[in-house]
């Protein structure tokens, strides 16, 4: 059983990652939807551009830009969403990637193969001396430099295009730190804010994408080792694990202490960066 302290300590945490006690998927799609749209009019952007990946976070992204830029058009704005393919060559799950497009319906779609950036940086680095510690080490980094460089093209679309790039965390993942810093986690608006696994699959079924897509298993697939390696197997924990966690359920001491340990190891891939100013 946790204790009075523990269990304020998840309070907090569920609180800093803007995670609401109550859920209902029709009045989360609306406010996310709200969201976007009226920021899109607000900053006089055009443009919601966004990375589709086969993966169910990046559909509901999808699904809510198309959405919120339907509703920018209705009141009369230019405003339309380009759907991105960023694969590192060929992609293993392409086809859940063009499945997910498929429920999407995005107004025009981009692809980049990322591949020759992120290996002629690769090259570059060694070619420079730097020496990693063994062959996983620099398939690690390796898949860093690949989810920066999916954000250095969309960021490049969104300025070709008056554009705002979307970025896809969500509380499951900012809760354990799974993404890379100014990589993945690098986006002008991120309107998964809030929602948990479970229930950004939620939003996914209600937007009618067939269950293959909602319970896929989740994957980075970022490291050329291990492709498609489970996000589950990486972190330790299973995401019911982490959802129960964040909706304020009772989970087990020790996935209390591995959560919050986590929760604590990552702190500086949620914030801004540090300044001397900042307490450390």
């Amino acid at each position: 059983m946790l204790t009075p302290e523990q269990i304020a300590l998840q309070k907090q945490i569920i609180s800093e990652l803007c995670v609401n006690p109550d859920f209902d998927v029709d009045a989360e799609i609306e406010r996310r939807v709200s969201f976007l749209a009226n920021y899109l009019l607000k900053t006089r952007r055009k443009a919601l551009v966004l990375g589709i990946s086969g993966g169910v976070d990046s559909l509901v992204g999808g699904c809510l830009s198309q959405r919120a830029v339907q509703r920018v058009r209705e009141q009369g704005h230019d405003a339309r969403f380009i759907a991105m393919r960023l694969p590192y060559g060929v992609q293993k799950d392409e086809e859940d990637a063009q499945a997910g497009l498929k429920v999407i319906g995005p107004d025009a779609l981009v692809t980049v193969d990322i591949k020759p950036a992120s290996d002629a940086m690769l090259h570059t680095l060694q070619q420079s001396g730097v020496v990693f510690r063994d062959a996983a080490h620099q398939d690690f980094l390796h898949g860093n430099i690949k989810a920066r460089q999916r954000m250095v093209a969309q960021f490049a679309v969104g300025g070709a295009h008056d554009g705002l790039v979307v970025g896809t965390d969500h509380a499951a993942e900012a809760l354990t730190g799974f993404f890379t810093k100014f990589g993945d986690g690098a986006a002008d608006v991120t309107p998964l804010t809030g929602l948990n696994k479970r229930r950004v699959r939620a939003l996914a079924t209600r937007f009618g994408a067939p269950d293959a897509l909602v319970y896929k298993v989740p994957t980075a697939d970022l490291e050329s080792l291990t492709p498609l390696k489970p996000d589950e197997e990486s972190f330790g924990l299973s995401y019911d694990q982490l959802d129960d966690f964040l909706e304020g359920k009772v989970v087990p001491v020790d996935v209390f202490e591995k959560i919050a340990g986590i929760y604590r190891a990552t702190a500086h891939k949620r914030a801004l960066p540090y300044s001397p100013f900042d307490g450390v």
